[in-house]
């Protein structure tokens, strides 16, 4: 029997956050919709923040009251505070994410908080969410590399995956928000990482900046990661984090774990057509790495002329 493993999309709020179009509430739940009917099963919904930080994320409660398929989809909004959490919980959000950046400059730019006082609130987030049921994972961003403190410290890492872990966080992901990463470097980080949570608890998020997201993800394979966050299209990029270009893209992550054998439960062809769509939406050329080859195939598949993309 095929292992099993877990592909979260997050187009619908890393990938969208930085775009220069604004999406409504309806786009976004007609994005969502189209994800879940190719078979997504794990989604980043939206995030509660200011309007005014991040307009792209207006109307995230109207997002959460008309989600689609709700018995079998696990849906998840991100959170940047205390108040955050209770908008979310008000709007019927039972997983959440807190985001920790792990250097003192990205986490200021970020919310205008100190690392010591973000990691308090994410602690603080997380026991609350034990407390009421709410599931809260836990984001270590800029894992790997900061954009303008340099490289960081594996130990460092490990310091706050240790602290997420001792308030309960559901999950804890390890974040190349800048797509710095390089295999060597995936390896270093989680061996630190597994020594203070089990690796069945860890999920990484790369990002396909230098091309490498793909052969990272393989590296955290290899160390026994099962669950990876990707973009539909590779839409994205951390609007505070400057050279931090797209996610890596879903079609490429999907097409990478079912070729190796693996099972995700999506058909890398399905998503061709919610390529097409979101391109639509958005104004934005997308599409990862296979995604030319992939397209040709649906059409041939279609009985349609193919445009490759």
């Amino acid at each position: 029997m095929a292992e099993t493993f877990r592909v979260n999309e997050v187009g619908p709020r890393d990938g969208l956050q930085s775009q220069g179009k604004t999406l409504t509430a309806s786009d976004r739940l007609a994005m969502i919709s189209s994800l879940v009917d190719a078979g997504i099963r794990h989604l980043e919904a939206g995030s509660f923040v200011s309007p005014k930080a991040v307009p792209q994320m207006a109307g995230t409660a109207e997002v959460f009251a008309d989600l689609p398929s709700k018995q079998s989809v696990r849906y998840a909004g991100l959170i940047p505070n205390m108040k955050g959490y209770e908008l979310a919980t008000e709007a019927g959000a039972e997983v959440l994410n807190v985001v920790l950046s792990v250097t003192e400059t990205m986490n200021q730019k970020n919310i205008g908080m100190s690392l010591d006082k973000t990691a308090e609130v994410c602690e603080s987030i997380i026991r609350r969410g034990r407390g009421e049921g709410i599931e809260v994972q836990a984001y270590l961003a800029v894992a790997f590399e900061c954009p303008f403190e340099g490289r960081t410290h594996p130990a460092v890492v490990t310091r706050f995956a240790d602290q997420m872990q001792e308030a309960g966080a559901a999950k804890i992901i390890i974040a190349d928000t800048i797509g710095a990463a390089n295999p060597a470097q995936v390896r270093q980080v989680l061996h630190g990482v597994a020594e203070v949570a089990p690796v069945e608890k860890l999920s990484c998020h790369f990002h396909d900046t230098r091309g490498l997201a793909l052969a990272n993800i393989l590296a955290a394979i290899d160390f026994g990661v099962r669950e990876f966050d990707s973009s539909i299209g590779g839409l994205g990029g951390c609007p505070f984090s400057p050279g931090a270009t797209g996610n890596v893209a879903t079609e490429d992550v999907v097409l990478l774990l079912e070729s190796m054998g693996y099972e995700t439960g999506i058909q890398p062809l399905d998503l061709v057509p919610v390529v097409r769509e979101i391109e639509v939406m958005t104004g934005v050329q997308l599409g990862g790495k296979s995604y030319r080859w992939l397209a040709q195939q649906w059409d041939k598949r279609n009985g349609v002329p193919s445009h490759g993309g």
